[in-house]
């Protein structure tokens, strides 16, 4: 089948699949805009927003379900994704995303562990099966400041290729084996970037160029989309040293087209 797919910036996905639209960690604030984590005394993790959104969040209408892989990261979900989250129909994260969520007023969120599933029907009355899967956002050992991240796969009984996997901010791990083992994946949307920052050196906290690739030749899928790559300082590497890591591999990314909808066959 065919399904929309307007690639908005950073990890910000707007799906449309038979009527149901779906939007990924939403991210909408100004280019120079910034937040500052203090994880330790003297040790500070600042995200730093150099290039705007392809689209507004006025600009694309209504939602029926968001997909938030965490909350509480600023280039996952800013200030006007925030404020979008009380109009969706739904919101799917972390139990403990639900939580502060909830703490903070809203009442359409629900947290998913590792491996659980809803249903939500489309339009045409057909389910689409989201499933949260393991992400690892960096290294084990500083899991406990990182804190907790999911991936999702979405099922439909009319995708003909497999499975769309969305893999949340990840570093290539155990986890990502489990997903191939389980699902045939035929389309996955894959935040790249290398993601550093200063305090940890080469410390990487997303996939860079070959741990893609690395997870490119687990997953097999039939189109791989990257995003999270651009725009944003603690970015390392983007369009590039993908394209460079992926010379020859069978699998080659999809580059899409920032505020353009663009048809994809899954």
């Amino acid at each position: 089948m065919q399904i929309n797919v307007t690639y908005i910036g950073t990890a910000t996905v707007l799906l449309e699949i038979d009527g149901l639209r779906i939007l990924t960690d939403p991210v909408f604030d100004p280019a120079g805009s910034s937040r500052v984590y203090q994880v330790r005394p003297q040790v500070e993790f600042a995200l730093y927003k150099q290039a705007p959104a392809a689209l507004q969040a006025d600009d694309i209408g209504a939602i029926d379900l968001v997909l938030l892989s965490h909350d509480d990261h600023y280039d996952n979900l800013d200030d006007a994704g925030r404020a979008l989250l009380p109009n969706a129909g739904h919101v799917l994260t972390t139990e403990s995303g639900r939580q502060r969520l909830q703490q903070q007023g809203a009442t359409n969120v629900q947290g998913l562990a590792e491996w659980q599933s809803i249903i939500i029907n489309t339009p045409q009355g057909l389910p689409l099966t989201i499933t949260a899967v393991p992400a690892q956002h960096g290294p084990v050992e500083l899991l406990p400041i990182i804190g907790e991240v999911i991936g999702f796969v979405l099922e439909y009984p009319t995708f003909e290729h497999g499975p769309i996997y969305i893999s949340g901010d990840t570093v290539l791990f155990d986890g990502i084996a489990a997903i191939a083992e389980r699902y045939a994946i035929g389309t996955v949307f894959l935040h790249v970037g290398a993601a550093q920052f200063a305090p940890t050196g080469p410390t990487l906290f997303t996939f860079d160029a070959t741990q893609a690739l690395q997870a490119a030749q687990l997953l097999k899928p039939q189109s791989l989309i990257p995003i999270h790559f651009d725009g944003w300082q603690h970015f390392s590497q983007g369009q590039a040293e993908i394209e460079q890591a992926f010379v020859g591999s069978a699998i080659q990314p999809r580059w899409l087209e920032p505020g353009m909808i663009t048809t994809l066959t899954v």
